[in-house]
């Protein structure tokens, strides 16, 4: 009965934290007929575990499927877009002026056509920018709405490589988390399948960004590859970013022993205020996620690279999408990141001054243009 009490506060309080967002429901893929002047372009790719859905614009729906499905999806951007935000069209199909809008959609038929599709957009890319990423959603996601959170990642970022989007059978309602737990925990199999692909693909290298619950789905995933022991091609793994992570601290420490010492950059993105995980750790009885875990130098004793985004003012009530503001500044924090932090331990301010000029624009760059400090912890 205690249990039952704490999951309902937890979800009443999401409820009322998100009550006022409309959601993409059915219909809101449907290809617009026009473009607009000055609009962006993206091609995204879809892996997923949905069922499909027959319903006109909306392709996958929140049901489980047996087996993998693919898609491929062209989005436009509008011309005056904000950084971090996704500009959802208030009708379906939208206006390519004002709103994202998607510009033509098709199902791909099984591995050989998604592999297909995703070494010919890669051919479009100069030998040396041949990169891919892979992002995969959290929990109480839309289909509608990871694809849009996808290309808003890819545009802002200005990734010049291929965005693809790994969506599992989330039925994107608050109610349903032990569902999408299990629907996450389905899709692990899956999630390894495809980064398979993607390693056994023409890309030079392959990102990995995940949010919230998909952070479960892929440190497993990559738990699997580790266990395995067939790590073909796992040189390829560029950075992966492991934002507002929903998963049990305990667990994620025993992940991490089994991957030993991070080989390539892991980062956790986390902030301390983050409502929805609060929520989470009250589902799960009390115990600690590590997308709000206080101690930071624990998570970077495990080798894993904390950005402290609590000082950063959220776009979103639940203070859940933080991560969707940094992708405005990718380009400069890759650049600034490239150059190593260095074996500290110390806030961001203290990491600077241990380290001298080499860092020099670490504190100012996310000041300036994310509009408040980040402090950034080194793994050991």
């Amino acid at each position: 009965m205690g249990r039952s009490r704490s999951i309902f506060a937890a979800l009443i309080v999401c409820a009322s934290l998100t009550a006022c967002a409309s959601r993409p429901e059915t219909g809101y893929l449907s290809p617009a007929a026009v473009g607009a002047p000055g609009a962006t372009e993206h091609t995204l790719l879809v892996a997923t575990t949905r069922e499909r859905d027959p319903r006109p614009g909306t392709y996958f729906n929140g049901d489980r499927s047996s087996s993998l499905d693919y898609a491929s999806i062209t989005l436009s951007v509008p011309p005056r877009h904000a950084p971090g935000q996704v500009e959802m069209p208030a009708n379906p199909p939208g206006n390519p002026d004002t709103d994202f809008v998607v510009r033509e959609a098709t199902y791909l038929d099984g591995d050989k056509a998604f592999v297909q599709a995703l070494n010919a957009q890669l051919m479009k890319r100069s030998k040396g920018s041949r990169r891919m990423f892979i992002f995969i959603h959290g929990y109480n996601t839309l289909f509608a709405d990871a694809v849009y959170r996808a290309i808003q990642l890819d545009h802002d970022s200005k990734f010049t490589g291929v965005p693809v989007l790994f969506t599992w059978a989330s039925r994107g309602q608050l109610a349903d988390y032990v569902y999408d737990t299990n629907s996450a925990t389905a899709a692990r199999d899956r999630l390894e399948h495809v980064l398979r692909l993607a390693l056994a693909s023409d890309a030079e290298r392959v990102d990995i960004i995940a949010h919230s619950m998909g952070n479960w789905v892929t440190t497993e995933a990559l738990r699997q590859i580790k266990i395995s022991g067939d790590l073909r091609n796992l040189n390829k793994v560029g950075v992966t970013v492991l934002a507002a992570p929903d998963i049990d601290i305990d667990v994620f420490k025993s992940q991490m022993r089994r991957f030993g010492n991070p080989q390539k950059p892991l980062y956790v993105v986390l902030s301390k205020d983050d409502r929805a995980l609060w929520a989470s750790k009250l589902i799960a009885g009390g115990e600690m996620r590590v997308g709000d875990d206080p101690n930071v130098k624990e998570l970077a004793a495990l080798g894993a690279n904390v950005i402290d985004l609590t000082d950063v003012k959220a776009d979103d009530p639940t203070n859940h999408d933080k991560f969707a503001q940094l992708a405005e500044v990718a380009p400069q924090l890759r650049d600034v990141l490239g150059k190593g932090i260095g074996n500290r331990h110390g806030p961001l301010g203290e990491t600077q001054a241990a380290a001298g000029g080499a860092l020099g624009s670490l504190v100012t760059l996310p000041i300036t243009l994310v509009g408040a400090p980040v402090r950034i912890i080194a793994g050991e």
